[in-house]
Order: structure tokens, then C-alpha cells, then sequence
């Protein structure tokens, strides 16, 4: 009887503290605009065909209210610049790695062009194709393709910088398209302002962000208690444990919240648990120990 009414104590204080908070239920995503040219058929990314469409992809998505970031600016410290042909693994880790700010989506674009000539014209065929990927958890959130209706015919004698010419006004014209498309699809991922005043209704980021919640020190009745909270705190989706031990034990949490409020709310909880803990957090990674006192026997 004593745990049920904690646990409904608990429910009531930690939803007390979403309606502070309503108009912003979670972060606006940071989002990252990267190209993948590891196939060896796509545009590489030393040349200027993919500088117009990756100047033009950002500044689309910026003029619809995004927050994005230069890969260059934000990853110069850290890792080799002007690499080409990366493969996924090395954009994602580089996505990941990045701390200042952190990375919620990255945007993986790629440039195919091909050619097709005869006796009378040089037929070119531009697209760009490409995903977004949610960084923290790694589920693709959409992909995309666009392309021209038609190809373009140019001149027979067509050399290689005439085809980049042509290339590079269709991938940045197809860049802009791309980025109205692709602010369709991250619309949902902003937090949406509340609605008519008279509806008072809370609205939650649509963008579900997964964490590694890791609780050491804790006895199996505590963690009873601090699965209760987890599923008490606002914006929670569903949580799995992913390792347990006597006093370890790890889950895969998701969640609406951002991170400054599910940090809050685990130094809450050990706060109304009576306990004396400390919480460090790096990435998506958040670490719980239980520092109380030893039971005097």
C-alpha cells in the first residue's frame, strides 16, 4: 500500500512538471547536412557540383526555420576534413561524435549523374538521392529521391567541365526542391507551438530520442521504484531493459523530453526516493549512482 501511494505521488509530480513547459515539450532537432559519396558511380565530394548542392540543401532547410550546421565547422578539431568516398559508418560516427553542439538528425545526401551520348547529343540524367537518420538511435525517419522529369540534352562535343556545368545547375535547382521535401518531412520534429489559447492543449516534439540509462549501486527494490518513475516521467514512450545485475542495471529508454529534463528528472527522483545519488551524463548515455550511506547494521 505504501509503494502504490508513492508511485501515484510520483505521477502526480513529475506530469505537474510537463504544463510549465508545454509550449516546448522537447528541443528544436539539430540537424547536420552530410554527403555520401562512397559509391563509386556518385558525384565526389571534392568537387564544386557537390559544394552547390550542399550549400543549396542548407540554406533551404535554414530559410525554413531549421537549425543547421557546417559539417567542416563543427567537426574541425576532431577529424581529417576534405576526406572523400567515407562510407555510412564514418559519417554516422562522425554525426555521433559530435558534442557542441549535439546532432539529433543528419541529413545523407548523394549526386548521381550519368551520361548518354550519340551521333547528334549528349544526353545527362541528374538526381540526388539520400535519408535522414536520427543520430542518437539510429531509425531512418525517411528517405528521399528527386530528380528532372527529362534529361538534358547538350552538345555532342560535350567535354568534362561543359557535363559539370550542366550537372551542377540541375543538382542545385533539384537541391532547393529537395530541401521544400525534406522540410515536409522534419516538420513533425519541431515542437509545435500550442495551439488556440482556448484549447489548452500540450503539444510534444514528434521527434522520440533513445537513451542508455544506467543505475548503479541500487538494490532490486529500488530499482522497482525507479522503473515506476521512469514510466511516470513526462513524454515517456516505452523503455526495455537491457542488462541487469545485482546492482547494475542498464535499459534502452525513449522518450519526448529533451535532455535537460530527463536530467532533471532523475536528480528529482533520487531526491523523493530519500537517497543521495549522482548523475553524469555524455551523448545519449545517462549514468545513475547511488552514493547514500551505508545501512548501519
Amino acid at each position: 500500500m505504501k509503494r502504490l501511494i508513492l508511485s501515484i505521488a510520483a505521477a502526480l509530480v513529475f506530469c505537474a512538471l510537463g504544463p510549465v513547459q508545454s509550449a516546448r515539450a522537447g528541443e528544436e532537432p539539430n540537424i547536420l547536412v552530410m554527403g555520401d559519396d562512397w559509391n563509386p558511380a556518385s558525384v565526389p565530394r571534392s568537387t564544386r557540383v557537390f559544394k552547390q548542392v550542399l550549400d543549396a540543401l542548407s540554406e533551404e532547410l535554414n530559410r525554413e526555420g531549421f537549425a543547421v550546421y557546417d559539417e567542416i565547422a563543427v567537426s574541425l578539431d576532431d577529424f581529417r576534413q576534405n576526406r572523400v568516398r567515407r562510407t555510412d559508418a564514418e559519417l554516422i560516427d562522425i554525426a555521433r561524435s559530435v558534442k557542441r553542439p549535439p546532432i539529433d538528425v543528419a541529413v545523407i545526401f548523394s549526386i548521381f549523374a550519368s551520361t548518354s551520348k550519340t551521333n547528334y547529343t549528349t544526353k545527362i540524367r541528374t538526381r540526388v538521392t539520400g535519408r535522414l537518420l536520427n543520430v542518437r538511435s539510429g531509425k531512418r525517419l525517411g528517405n528521399f529521391e528527386v530528380d528532372l522529369p527529362r534529361s538534358d540534352n547538350v552538345s555532342p562535343n560535350c567535354n568534362r567541365e561543359c557535363i559539370l556545368e550542366t550537372v551542377g545547375s540541375n543538382a542545385k535547382s533539384l537541391a532547393l526542391d529537395l530541401g521544400v521535401v525534406l522540410a515536409q518531412k522534419l516538420a513533425w520534429l519541431i515542437p509545435a507551438k500550442e495551439r488556440e489559447a482556448e484549447e489548452k492543449t500540450e503539444i510534444q516534439a514528434g521527434l522520440s530520442t533513445a537513451f542508455s540509462l544506467t543505475f548503479k549501486g541500487f538494490t532490486a527494490d529500488d530499482i522497482s521504484r525507479i522503473e515506476e518513475y521512469m514510466v511516470a516521467f513526462k513524454g515517456y514512450r516505452h523503455h526495455r531493459p537491457v542488462k541487469s545485475s545485482l546492482r547494475t542495471n542498464e535499459y534502452w529508454y525513449e522518450t519526448d523530453s529533451d535532455t535537460a529534463r530527463l536530467n532533471r528528472n532523475l536528480r528529482r527522483m533520487i531526491d523523493h526516493m530519500g537517497l543521495t545519488g549522482r548523475v553524469t551524463f555524455s551523448g545519449s548515455t545517462f549514468v545513475v549512482e547511488n552514493i547514500s550511506p551505508n545501512k548501519q547494521r
